[in-house]
C-alpha cells in the first residue's frame, strides 16, 4: 500500500448510504453495478490505506448486486442496477468483473487478505457464470469480453481449466468470423472500438505466447475495418452500422477519428496501421461481409465531402429489446462547414420517435430511436436501393402506423428541397407518387424516389415533414386506428406477402448541378424497373413472390430481388453481375481466403486460410497476415522484395522500409529475405 500520497477524492455522485455512485433517470435514483466496481479498482490501484478501506465497502456493496443464491438460474451473475430485483442483462457479469480482473493482476500483490479473497471469490464466480452463459460467438462485444475475462481471470486465479476454455474460444471466435471476413456486428462506432481494445489488452496482458499473437493478430484485422472507415472530411465513422445509438449516428459525440489516433499513437494498434485511417486517396469504395452464409455485408463509399454507406441487411441476430433496432443500415454523412450533416433511414411503428423508447427505466429515453424494419440493400458508390418491410407485424398485435422514413438530422443544416422542379418553402409538403425528392445539405444533394409502397390504409401519406428539429421524408404502408393485419399474418389463412416500401437513393456535390431541380430531373431520366409478381394466397411451401427493382443511367445499373412471401434476398447486382460477399476489398486493404492476396502491387501466397494484406508504396511498408490456424508455407512478395517461410501458423509478415519482422505462432525454418533485412 502507498502511504505517501494522498487519498483517491470520491465521486461528487458518491452515495454513502450504499457506498455507490448514483445516479438520476426519468425521476428515480440508480446505483449502477459496472460504475461501482470501476470505482473499487480506482481506489485499489491508488492504494493508500483509505482507498483500500473504501474499496472494500465498495467491492461489498457491489457484491451485493452478485446473485449468491445456491441454484439461482443466475448463479454469478449481477444485476445492472442495484435497484434491480432479479438478474435480467445476461451482459452484467462480463463488464462487472471486467474491470476488478486487471486490478488484482497488476496490484493483488498489494491488497489487503480480506480485500483479495472477496475480491478473486467474486471474479470466479462470475467466471463460472460466463462459462455457463457461453455467449455465441455472434455477439461480438460480449464475445470479446468473455474471451478477455476468461483467458485473464483464468491466469490471475491459475485455473487450467478457466484458461483453456479462454484460449479455445479466441480460437473459435477467429475462425467463425473467419467464415466472412469481419465480426458479425459490424462497424459500431462504439462496441467494435471496445472489441479491438478487449483483444489488444488480451495481446498485452497474457502469459501464453500463442493467446498473444492470436489476438494481435485479431485486434489489428478488426482494427483495419475501424480505420478504414475513418472519414478524414468529417471526423467521423463512416456507416452503415449493425448498432449504434442515437448520440453516434447525429454525430453528437466527440469524432471518432480522435479514438482511432488513440489507437495508433498508444500501441493498442501498431503505428504502421495509420496506414488504413491516413492514406486513403478519395474517392474509394470499401466492401466487407460480416456474415456470408446469412448475406450480411456493408459498402461504403468515401470522398472528401461525404460518405455514403448501406448494409445489405438489417443485424436479425438477436430478439431483444435492447440489442435490435440499433441499425444504420443505410446512412449519409456529409460536410456542413464545421458541423457534420447526416441522413439515415429507419423503418418505424406506431409512429415511435426519438423519446418513446426506454429499454429499461434506468435507461435513457434518447438513447435509440429504434429501427423496426428488416432491410435488404444494395448499393454501388454514391447510388442505393433500400427495401424495408416491418420486423413485427401480423393478426396479434394492434398498430397504428408503419411508415419509412428518410430522415435530415437537423433541419436546420438543410438549405434546400425540391419536389421535381418544384422548390419546397413550407412544410408539411405531400409528394406526388413517382415524384423524385432533392434535398440540400452543406456540399451534398441527395436525390430520393420511393419505390412501390402496399396501401395497407386508403392513400397512407407520402410526405415532407419537420419532426424534432429533423426533414423528414415519410413513406406509409399505413396510417390510421390502431389495428391487426389479417392479411399479415403467418400462419394464417389471407397471407400474401410482406409490405412494399423502399427508395432509390443517390449522392452527388452541391457544385455539380445548379440547383435541386437539375439533380432530380437527371435521376428521374434514369430508367426504374420496379416490378412484382402477381399476389397469391401463402400454403407455406417454397412458393416465391418476387419483388425487382432495377435503376439504370449512363451505362450503370443496379438491381435488387427479394421474395415477398418469406422475405429472403434473391440477388444483388450492378451492370458487373452479381455482387458477391467480399471478405474485404478496398484500394489499401484485400482479404480472402483462397490461399493468394493480391493489392497495389503485393502478393502473398499461403495456405488456404484466411489471409490479408495492408498496402503502402507511399510508406514502404506493406504487412501481409495468415490467419492460419494450420501451419503452411508462406510467400510474401513485394515491391521492394520477397520474404519466404517454410511454414507459419497465425500470425503476421511486417516489411516496413526494408526492415522486415515476423510475429507468428509455429514458424518452421528461417525465414529468407531478398530485397531487405530481418530483424532479430
Amino acid at each position: 500500500m502507498n502511504n505517501e500520497k494522498e487519498p483517491l477524492p470520491l465521486p461528487g455522485n458518491f452515495d454513502p448510504q450504499v457506498n455507490l455512485p448514483s445516479r438520476e433517470e426519468n425521476g428515480n435514483v440508480f446505483h449502477a453495478t459496472i460504475s461501482g466496481m470501476n470505482l473499487a479498482a480506482q481506489l485499489i490501484e491508488h492504494g493508500t490505506p483509505l482507498d483500500m478501506e473504501r474499496a472494500e465497502k465498495v467491492l461489498d456493496a457491489v457484491f451485493e448486486s452478485q446473485e449468491r443464491r445456491a441454484g439461482a438460474p443466475h448463479y454469478g451473475n449481477f444485476t445492472w442496477e442495484r435497484e434491480d430485483e432479479m438478474v435480467e442483462d445476461l451482459n452484467a457479469v462480463h463488464f462487472t468483473i471486467m474491470p476488478l480482473i486487471k486490478t488484482m493482476l497488476h496490484c493483488g500483490d498489494a491488497v489487503p487478505a480480506s480485500l483479495r479473497d472477496k475480491a478473486l471469490a467474486g471474479i470466479r464466480l462470475g467466471l463460472e457464470a460466463i462459462a455457463r452463459i457461453d455467449v455465441h460467438l455472434r455477439y461480438t462485444t460480449i464475445a470479446a469480453a468473455d474471451v478477455f475475462d476468461t483467458c485473464i481471470g483464468g491466469e490471475l486465479l491459475n485455473d487450467a481449466a478457466i484458461m483453456a476454455r479462454g484460449r479455445d474460444k479466441l480460437r473459435r471466435w477467429l475462425a467463425f468470423t473467419d467464415r466472412s471476413g469481419t465480426f458479425y456486428e459490424y462497424n459500431c462506432p462504439g462496441y467494435t472500438g471496445m472489441s479491438i481494445e478487449r483483444l489488444a489488452e488480451l495481446a498485452a496482458l497474457s502469459n501464453d505466447e500463442q493467446t498473444r499473437t492470436i489476438a494481435r493478430v485479431f485486434a489489428v484485422r478488426a482494427g483495419l475495418s475501424a480505420l478504414l472507415h475513418g472519414h478524414p472530411g468529417t471526423g467521423r465513422w463512416s456507416g452503415p452500422f449493425s448498432r449504434a445509438y442515437q448520440q453516434q449516428v447525429a454525430a453528437k459525440t466527440p469524432p471518432e477519428i480522435d479514438w482511432m489516433r488513440h489507437w495508433l499513437e498508444s500501441g493498442i494498434l501498431p503505428a504502421w496501421a495509420a496506414t488504413a485511417l491516413e492514406d486513403k486517396t478519395m474517392p474509394l469504395e470499401i466492401k466487407e461481409t460480416s456474415d456470408a452464409a446469412g448475406q450480411q455485408m456493408m459498402t461504403t463509399y468515401m470522398h472528401e465531402a461525404f460518405s455514403l454507406g448501406v448494409a445489405s441487411k438489417d443485424l436479425s441476430s438477436q430478439a431483444n429489446r435492447f440489442v435490435e433496432g440499433e441499425s444504420s443500415v443505410f446512412i449519409a454523412q456529409f460536410t456542413c462547414g464545421e458541423e457534420t450533416g447526416v441522413l439515415l433511414s429507419k423503418y418505424i411503428l406506431d409512429e415511435k420517435w426519438l423519446g418513446d423508447f426506454r429499454t429499461t427505466p434506468s435507461r435513457s429515453n434518447t438513447q435509440l430511436q429504434p429501427d423496426e424494419g428488416r432491410f435488404w440493400g444494395v448499393q454501388d458508390k454514391t447510388r442505393a436501393i433500400g427495401l424495408y418491410a416491418p420486423r413485427v407485424i401480423g393478426a396479434r398485435q394492434p398498430c397504428s402506423g408503419l411508415k419509412l422514413a428518410l430522415i435530415w438530422m437537423r433541419r436546420d443544416l438543410v438549405d434546400e428541397i425540391w419536389i421535381g422542379d418544384r422548390k419546397v418553402e413550407t412544410l408539411p409538403a405531400d409528394v406526388p407518387e413517382g415524384a423524385t425528392v432533392v434535398v440540400g445539405s452543406g456540399q451534398v444533394w441527395t436525390a430520393v424516389r420511393p419505390l412501390t409502397r402496399t396501401h395497407l390504409s386508403h392513400n397512407p401519406p407520402l410526405r415532407l415533414v419537420e419532426h424534432q428539429a429533423n426533414l423528414a421524408l415519410e413513406i406509409y404502408n399505413y396510417e390510421g386506428m390502431a389495428k391487426t393485419f389479417w392479411e399479415l399474418g403467418w400462419p394464417g389463412s389471407f397471407y400474401q406477402g410482406m409490405p412494399q416500401c423502399g427508395f432509390y437513393a443517390e449522392v452527388a456535390l452541391r457544385d455539380a448541378y445548379s440547383d435541386g431541380a437539375e439533380f432530380a430531373q437527371i435521376v428521374a431520366g434514369g430508367q426504374l424497373c420496379d416490378e412484382v409478381e402477381a399476389p397469391f394466397t401463402y400454403d407455406g411451401g417454397d412458393e416465391e413472390r418476387l419483388w425487382n427493382i432495377e435503376y439504370e443511367r449512363d451505362g450503370r445499373s443496379l438491381g435488387i430481388a427479394v421474395d415477398l412471401m418469406q422475405w429472403k434476398l434473391k440477388q444483388r447486382w450492378t451492370e458487373d453481375g452479381d455482387q458477391g460477399w467480399p471478405m474485404l476489398e478496398s484500394p489499401l486493404a484485400q482479404q480472402t481466403s483462397d490461399g493468394k492476396v493480391e493489392v497495389a502491387g503485393a502478393v502473398l501466397e499461403c495456405g488456404k486460410a484466411a489471409a490479408w494484406i495492408l498496402a503502402s508504396s507511399e510508406r514502404r511498408c506493406w504487412v501481409a497476415a495468415y490467419h492460419g490456424p494450420e501451419a503452411a508455407p508462406l510467400v510474401f512478395q513485394v515491391p521492394e522484395g520477397k520474404v519466404e517461410i517454410e511454414s507459419m501458423g497465425t500470425g503476421m509478415v511486417i516489411w516496413d522500409n526494408g526492415r522486415v519482422r515476423i510475429e507468428a505462432n509455429d514458424v518452421r525454418g528461417t525465414p529468407k529475405v531478398e530485397g531487405g533485412e530481418l530483424a532479430s
